[in-house]
């Protein structure tokens, strides 16, 4: 059986992300999948503290230098994993 590869599973799950809506999915998980993808997408964060301070992107900053260890394939894997976690969660939810 053909896998398919790290980057057609993320686009995967950044399309089913991008249909799924904030009133769906805790802030917390919100903030882990943007730092996730930004990390997957850009690389590790530029910060520059010159930047006006905005308390909404302050969370999203700090989101991404928390995880800005990680590399770009491993943020996307972690991308895809939460997204396959909250897919399987709905489905039980859907069961029963």
């Amino acid at each position: 059986m053909f896998e398919k590869d790290l980057d057609t599973q993320f686009q995967e799950a950044v399309g089913i992300a991008s249909n799924m809506t904030q009133a769906s999915l805790p802030q917390d998980v919100q903030l882990r999948l943007y730092a996730l993808y930004k990390q997957a997408t850009y690389g590790s964060l530029n910060y520059n503290h010159s930047e006006s301070f905005d308390l909404r992107n302050a969370f999203k900053t700090n989101a991404w230098i928390q995880i800005s260890h990680l590399t770009i394939d491993e943020s996307k894997q972690q991308y895809i994993d939460i997204i396959n976690s909250i897919l399987n969660i709905k489905n039980d939810n859907e069961k029963t």
